[in-house]
Order: C-alpha cells, then structure tokens, then sequence
C-alpha cells in the first residue's frame, strides 16, 4: 500500500468511528453521585460526603441535599465515622459487610507493616 491509501484508510475509519459509539444521554449530577455511591458500595466501599462535592464540583449545600433525597428515598444508609465524625453513605443493608471490608483492609494493611519491620 502506498502512503496515500494509507492516509486514506485512516480517513475512512475515523469518521465512521462515531457511528458505533454508543451514546449515552447526559445524567443530571443527582444520577451521576447515585452512580458514583452504588459503585463504591458494590466495591465494598463507603462514600464520604465531603468528597462528593469536590468529586464533582459542587457546593456543600449541593452535596449535601442530594445526600438528603437519596436517604429520604429508602435506598441509602447513613454512618458516621467514628474518628473523623464524618457522615459515609452506603446502599441500603450494606452498612455491616462494608464495616467488615474495613476491618479486614486494616488487619491485611497491619499485618503488612508488621512483616516489614
């Protein structure tokens, strides 16, 4: 092949490529913090909200009321952190399986350093 059929080729491809791309429509920032919560907890990961409003660059008081209508819906928990007081939010009856994922993180991560020394 030569340098312009090549060149050709190329052309060809890259504007057929947005044709197979699937879009999805946009979410609003409420569908897209539901999102981010469901994935951490499926991860066995709480979400704290103080990282919500830096994650997707809202205020605190924005953060803070989708907070409060994805709890007033039933399919969200609340916990406070016992250290920090910091409010986590998890799926509903996934509070106690996320605590043991923590608990066993920290023992996997201490008995890590531990072997180090």
């Amino acid at each position: 092949m030569t340098a312009k059929m090549q060149e050709r080729d190329m052309y060809a491809k890259k504007t057929h490529k947005r044709f197979f791309k699937k879009r999805e429509p946009n979410l609003t920032t409420e569908q897209k913090v539901e999102r981010f919560i469901r994935r951490n907890s499926q991860n066995g990961f709480f979400t704290k909200v103080s990282t919500i409003s830096y994650k997707f660059d809202v205020s605190e008081d924005t953060a803070w009321s989708v907070v409060g209508e994805l709890l007033c819906s039933g399919l969200f928990e609340s916990i406070h952190d016992m250290h920090s007081g910091e409010m986590k939010i998890c799926e509903s009856g996934k509070t106690y399986a996320i605590l043991d994922f923590e608990r066993k993180r920290k023992y996997e991560k201490y008995k890590e350093q531990s072997k180090r020394k």
